[in-house]
């Protein structure tokens, strides 16, 4: 199984690649483990090479929000997705279309692309506690309401509902992590 990492030159992004592949595998949706053969690092920017490990790397440069692109990136033996390519909460909010086209249609590219591989891979979309607004409650639950005051918590929400319904719907096996 390939995995591809979006943000795959930000801090999250080379860390996760280092330690996927020192595993060398992941499970797949039964839970079997499954050897990574390949870790894709998508992002804006080319970063530093990651340590090696078992599992190579390549790198693709360009923009998440680029269908054509995802749809080349995220293909074939693609059995997990790590969405952590975003545009932060400050960068957001100052540059609404940027914000926008990355955070939202961005995700749109990605999970588009998933929806088109011949079995649902994994999804893991990076969230944010943005989705829940200023003052939060002292302790977060699974009911606690989506208020978010931002862009960012906004085009995060979103990214949220729909990793939720490509799941529903089958297209992926998805789960949201809120990052703090």
């Amino acid at each position: 199984m390939n995995v591809v990492i979006t943000g795959g030159a930000g801090f999250i992004g080379k860390q996760l690649a280092e330690r996927l592949s020192k595993l060398g595998e992941l499970p797949d949706a039964g839970g079997k483990p499954a050897k990574i053969d390949e870790i894709v690092l998508f992002d804006a920017v080319e970063g530093p090479p990651p340590a090696p490990g078992r599992v190579p790397y390549r790198s693709v440069t360009g923009d998440v929000a680029d269908r054509a692109l995802m749809r080349k990136i995220i293909a074939g033996a693609v059995g997990a997705v790590f969405h952590l390519a975003a545009v932060v909460s400050a960068a957001a909010e100052a540059d609404f279309d940027l914000g926008m086209r990355v955070n939202l249609e961005g995700t749109l590219s990605v999970l588009e692309a998933c929806r088109a591989l011949p079995k649902p891979p994994r999804v893991v979309f990076s969230s944010s506690v943005a989705v829940f607004g200023g003052d939060m409650p002292p302790v977060l639950t699974d009911v606690t309401p989506l208020t978010p005051q931002t862009s960012y918590g906004i085009q995060k929400a979103m990214g949220e509902l729909l990793v939720n319904d490509y799941s529903r719907k089958g297209f992926i096996d998805g789960r949201a992590l809120r990052l703090p």
